[in-house]
């Protein structure tokens, strides 16, 4: 299926879309309502080409018809119910049959393969179990697959240090963010990273650089490798990168979620290679299908003539359109940010953006922190802003903020361990105070 032609792609695409149309304004009342407002019959649809017939699902809508609205199935044809990780509000409720199960398990199984994984290696799994879809979703994939999981799940980095040094697993999947905190602690206890028997870090839930890739890659001696996934089109396992193929993209499982990237004001569809907002439908999901799900997420879609599979690539995702800053009239994401701190040796990549109102005006404070090496090489202990070295490297990270991204940003050192760290979910770096 990874390698199938694109022509014959299509048809399947084609076909599965029109049985999903007539599925959903059958089963979902949500859809048959938007059906009916759109002037739009399930025979309407033909194929892909008729997509943009379609009205677009929004994150407003799950909540709107929470917790079952949506579904497709009876409570009773349920095997299991997820809530997505969100902090405001009601939670997004998603569902999934067996099939919905088996599915979860192939896409993540494919993901595990393509990121280096073979039957027989130990997967370290430190995703959050529980209603988070992560932990579960690349566990059965791994089962699915052929390995041995450790189940960890998140937090209790001693632990975590500890299990990987004893049972010695060759791949650990977890949050780019907490990818970072284990090299640190691996490097504070002394241990080297060819000391580590872990070959492949599976990272997402989270965007991230190639800086960060290079980071973790040569504090754990790994290739590390993108997922991707959310809640509401499956979980985990929706893409993922090829770890003979890093940094060209990843592929989209599209025999099961058909992706476009749209204009984030018009939605209407934008070129291959142009950023966007990515949107998915579900193509062959049973408790919980998806038509042209908005799921905020910028990036773009490329195809990838020299690849071994014909699935369409994804670039790494640049943000969320709702958490993208605009400060004094400039977009910006804090991935932007990252690739400039991690330019400088002398900075540790661990930062927080703070945002504040200067009376009319939005400003953004940068607090970054000092590597323990730098301080100690200047002979000091703490950071102590009238060194003229210390005031120097922070002339220079507001020249390349300024200079990068044509925004004045205020920059203030900070000592190691000041920033919050990972403790293996998601990492917000931005602390907005506007409000």
């Amino acid at each position: 299926m990874e390698t199938l032609a694109r022509p014959q792609l299509r048809k399947l695409q084609d076909k599965r879309l029109r049985k999903l149309a007539l599925y959903v304004y059958e089963r979902v009342p949500f859809y048959k309502k938007k059906f009916d407002e759109w002037g739009i019959q399930p025979a309407d649809i033909k194929g892909i080409a008729d997509l943009p017939k379609l009205p677009f699902t929004k994150k407003t809508d799950l909540r709107d018809t929470y917790p079952f609205g949506m579904f497709a199935v009876p409570e009773k044809k349920l095997r299991r119910i997820h809530c997505s990780s969100g902090t405001t509000g009601k939670p997004t409720v998603v569902g999934y049959t067996e099939k919905d199960l088996d599915l979860l398990a192939e896409v993540n199984a494919r993901s595990l393969a393509a990121a280096g994984a073979l039957p027989g290696m130990k997967l370290h799994n430190a995703y959050g179990y529980g209603l988070f879809t992560g932990g579960l979703g690349l566990h059965a994939g791994a089962e699915k697959l052929g390995m041995t999981v450790v189940p960890v799940s998140g937090g209790m980095t001693n632990r975590q240090l500890l299990l990987i040094q004893d049972f010695k697993p060759e791949v650990i999947c977890c949050t780019p963010s907490y990818a970072q905190t284990l090299a640190e602690e691996f490097q504070k206890r002394g241990l080297l990273p060819e000391e580590i028997s872990l070959q492949f870090a599976v990272l997402g839930a989270e965007p991230w650089t190639e800086a960060i890739r290079n980071q973790v890659e040569k504090g754990l001696e790994v290739n590390a490798t993108n997922i991707y996934g959310l809640s509401e089109v499956i979980g985990p396992g929706v893409s993922q990168e090829d770890v003979e193929e890093k940094g060209s993209g990843s592929h989209v499982w599209e025999d099961h979620f058909f992706p476009e990237v749209l204009h984030p004001d018009s939605g209407n569809p934008l070129p291959e290679g142009k950023d966007g907002v990515l949107v998915f439908t579900t193509l062959t999901k049973k408790a919980f299908p998806l038509i042209r799900y908005w799921t905020n997420d910028i990036c773009s879609l490329h195809f990838d003539a020299a690849s071994k599979r014909t699935h369409v690539k994804m670039s790494g995702i640049k943000g969320r359109a709702d958490d993208m800053l605009i400060i004094r009239g400039v977009n910006l994401f804090h991935t932007q940010v990252e690739e400039v701190i991690l330019e400088i040796p002398q900075l540790t990549p661990h930062y927080q953006l703070v945002v504040t109102k200067e009376g009319p005006l939005d400003a953004i404070e940068v607090r970054i922190e000092v590597t323990r090496d730098y301080l100690q090489s200047l002979g000091l202990q703490k950071v102590k802003l009238e060194n003229e070295n210390l005031q120097n490297l922070q002339k220079e990270l507001i020249y390349k903020l300024t200079n990068s991204m044509g925004l004045n940003m205020k920059v203030s050192l900070r000592n190691s361990g000041e920033i919050p760290r990972s403790e293996g979910g998601k990492l917000n770096r931005i602390v907005d105070l506007r409000r």
